[in-house]
């Protein structure tokens, strides 16, 4: 049985669809893809239906990372769905625990500290990418 994954943030255009995509390079290269499903969402849905930003798809392939995916919003099934749902920040993590009123649903989410990097240069893409790799090789480990 295949573990879930899904990785939340806001917009689900710059952290959350880099965290699928580092994850998901991870577990092929480990040769580990047909262990589990990975998926990235936003709690808004301000960009459905739209690419990852440009700044994070650039970052992102100048480390061999390919962005693929397209931004949709969390929906109370996703709660229900995944296995382990990661948000990106502690904001996020608070907008999604409402919905988390089950405690098998609330003992499914963990909360990664990642900066936002919308509103900063091409440095803060470059130190959410640094950050995200590790934590994504730490979660690894642990599943």
């Amino acid at each position: 049985m295949k573990k879930r994954v899904l990785f939340v943030c806001l917009g689900n255009i710059c952290r959350s669809p880099l965290a699928e995509a580092i994850f998901t390079k991870e577990i092929n290269s480990q040769g580990r893809q047909h262990e589990f499903e990975i998926d990235s969402c936003g709690t808004n849905g301000f960009h459905n239906g739209e690419k990852a930003d440009p700044r994070t798809r650039a970052n992102a392939k100048l480390h061999g990372v390919e962005v693929t995916s397209i931004s949709r919003q969390l929906t109370v099934g996703d709660l229900h769905d995944f296995d382990h749902i990661i948000t990106m920040a502690r904001d996020v993590y608070n907008g999604v625990l409402p919905y988390a009123k089950d405690p098998e649903i609330k003992s499914k989410l963990e909360c990664w500290e990642v900066p936002d990097p919308w509103y900063g240069g091409e440095d803060g893409f470059e130190d959410v990418f640094h950050i995200i790799d590790k934590k994504v090789k730490l979660l690894l480990e642990k599943l």
